[in-house]
């Protein structure tokens, strides 16, 4: 089991941000939050019986504000509660301008994290203004320093592409000054403006304007080519890393290994079961109080769950297996869609090998056309009579589908990449049937709502 530890706390919420975050308060209200989670880790430890734990993700907001002798004591109670697996990877989202001072970064070295994730997002003091970051570029390069000092072995660095007024030439003068610190991974997002933020709100207007979306393609296509020049596997839709130092928290959330999500606004899926903590800190802990949290949970659809094992397989370098397809369905994935997967294959946007199908680095710059047609297909094919009496769905039954909470749109690309971008948007409209292609910014953000990995991104 995946353990996912939520810490709403923020000094500001940025204003690109749609995650679950509250401004630092005072110190009752992080120790009310504390005591409350610790009450919630035993109250799972009981139920669960001491189950392993294979990785443990702190998320936010920003983790890293909490101090480091806290931490310890979370993953004190963990223990008591879970069977942490040896070796289990620890990670914790941190946001530069608190990762200063080197005895709390050995402090929480020694309690057990084992790897951060720096929510740099850019290195350009103007544009980390505009995003509302609390830092300067070289704040973060200081920190990184000060992380790898510290004895940090595993630290990855979170970017944001397609930022109001960037230019290709700047987003690959900064990829090149982050490589040469040499982090362990890199994680490469397309900015999404959430509706209601006030980023969303500035470029609505016309205060802010994104780059082109052609500008957009090949920030996408020319990073993922520079960054796996330098060695970095490119092995998600928006992840890269040295060999060896894969995430292995969020690649198990694509393969579809059940997690647990502590605190207000987790989200959790366990068993077929899925649920979302209350976001009001006042309504959670009473669900913790009276022993109610979990208990209203939703089994998920037989359609649910084909939809995200296709989106969710989609979105990683190994891809989507066709034989687990069939096992859950009783349907043949290549018969199925065999237009479709023809015309991607054609296009140069699929590969198809050793049973897996994987989309090109250009497949996954129009993922969400692609993702859309084999949404829509496997949709009217689900309503269509087939023998499943073998397979998981038979035994699913009829139940309410699962409010799938916010939705991560993650954009990156893939290894293997054989189609230049202009080709990728230009085929998105024979994919789809509609007038637009995708542009890169929307390209890999999934057409309906899957799960929502717990694990925040904001670092706010």
């Amino acid at each position: 089991m995946l353990l996912y530890i939520h810490v709403p706390f923020c000094r500001r919420k940025c204003r690109y941000c749609a995650f679950h975050s509250l401004e630092m308060g005072t110190a009752s209200t992080v120790r009310d939050y504390v005591e409350t989670l610790l009450r919630e880790l035993a109250l799972w430890g009981d139920r669960m019986g001491g189950v392993p734990v294979t990785s443990i993700f702190f998320g936010g907001g920003t983790p890293s504000l909490l101090p480091a002798r806290t931490i310890g004591t979370i993953l004190d109670r963990v223990g008591k509660a879970f069977a942490v697996q040896p070796g289990a990877e620890i990670s914790m989202e941190a946001n530069p301008e608190s990762l200063t001072r080197p005895s709390e970064l050995r402090t929480l070295l020694k309690a057990g994290v084992n790897r951060l994730s720096m929510g740099v997002q850019c290195l350009d003091d103007a544009m980390l203004h505009t995003l509302g970051r609390p830092h300067r570029a070289r704040e973060a390069l200081d920190a990184f320093r000060a992380v790898r000092a510290a004895g940090f072995q595993n630290v990855g660095m979170d970017l944001i592409w397609g930022l109001p007024g960037q230019t290709l030439r700047q987003w690959m003068q900064q990829l090149k000054e982050v490589v040469r610190l040499r982090p362990d991974h890199l994680s490469c997002y397309g900015l999404t403006l959430e509706p209601g933020t006030p980023l969303e709100d500035d470029c609505a207007t016309g205060r802010l304007g994104l780059p082109p979306e052609r500008a957009q393609a090949a920030m996408f296509m020319d990073g993922a080519e520079l960054l796996e020049t330098e060695g970095y596997i490119h092995y998600e839709i928006s992840n890269f890393a040295r060999m060896g130092f894969q995430c292995r928290h969020n690649l198990g959330y694509w393969e579809g290994e059940d997690y647990l999500g502590l605190g207000p606004s987790a989200a959790s899926t366990l068993g077929g079961l899925r649920w979302n903590n209350p976001e009001d800190h006042a309504a959670w802990t009473r669900q913790v109080d009276e022993g109610r949290v979990g208990t209203e949970a939703e089994r998920l659809t037989p359609q649910t769950r084909v939809l995200e094992l296709i989106m969710l397989r989609l979105r990683t370098a190994r891809g989507l297996r066709v034989k687990a397809y069939r096992e859950l369905t009783g349907r043949d994935f290549l018969r199925d869609h065999k237009r479709l997967v023809h015309l991607l294959h054609r296009e140069g946007l699929l590969r198809i090998r050793d049973g897996y199908l994987r989309l090109t680095r250009s497949g996954m710059l129009v993922s969400n056309s692609i993702l859309e047609r084999l949404f829509e297909d496997t949709e009217t094919l689900m309503a269509l009579p087939v023998d499943t009496s073998a397979t998981p769905l038979a035994k699913a039954g009829k139940a309410v589908a699962p409010d799938a909470g916010q939705i991560d749109s993650q954009t990156g690309g893939q290894i293997g990449d054989q189609t230049g971008g202009h080709a990728a948007e230009n085929v998105a409209e024979n994919v789809t049937g509609q007038d637009n292609p995708a542009d890169a910014t929307s390209a890999a953000a999934p057409p309906s709502s899957p799960p929502d990995p717990p694990a925040g991104r904001s670092h706010g």
